[in-house]
């Protein structure tokens, strides 16, 4: 078993059920009782701001899919949730998941990076990570607590629990 960091963002149909459908298509990947979230936040939207915000967090897990195995089964739920890929980078999508992490493991894959690429730069990854495991140590050796006093809040609110 390995365990992995998932990033969710919604801006389109219904964000905030379309977090919530795929936190539990997840419970299909995990490791039983392995499955946990962070909060959910909203989020301003990274490149064309002419978009609704965001609504994202952060799942963690153990699982025994192979990394691109597990990114097949995360695209599988992106497409069964309406995700209609486009060449647009940064535009408004109904679900993006993205592995942060799988386990130490450091892949340069051509259609895989992780660490997740932009992790580091991005609140709203960054706080809903820290929600789940603050004292984090990522494989590069980059402290969470450090990239957390590096990245600006950026407007990213969290969103009531009760939600």
């Amino acid at each position: 078993m390995t365990t992995v960091f998932v990033a969710l963002g919604a801006n389109l149909n219904q964000p905030l059920a379309q977090i919530k459908a795929a936190q539990q298509a997840l419970s299909g990947l995990a490791n039983a009782g392995s499955l946990r979230h962070s909060a959910l936040y909203q989020s301003q939207p990274m490149g064309p701001a002419d978009q609704p915000p965001y609504i994202n967090g952060v799942s963690m897990f153990d699982t025994s899919l192979a990394p691109l195995d597990l990114l097949d089964a995360l695209q599988g739920i992106e497409q069964a949730q309406g995700r209609v890929r486009k060449d647009e980078r940064w535009g408004p999508r109904t679900l993006d998941l993205d592995i942060l992490l799988y386990g130490n493991l450091v892949i340069d894959d051509p259609r895989l990076t992780v660490p997740h690429y932009g992790m580091k730069q991005r609140e709203f990854v960054l706080y809903p990570l820290a929600d789940l495991v603050p004292d984090l140590i990522l494989p590069c050796g980059s402290k969470l607590t450090q990239l957390l006093q590096l990245c600006p809040v950026n407007g990213l609110t969290p969103l009531p629990s009760q939600l």
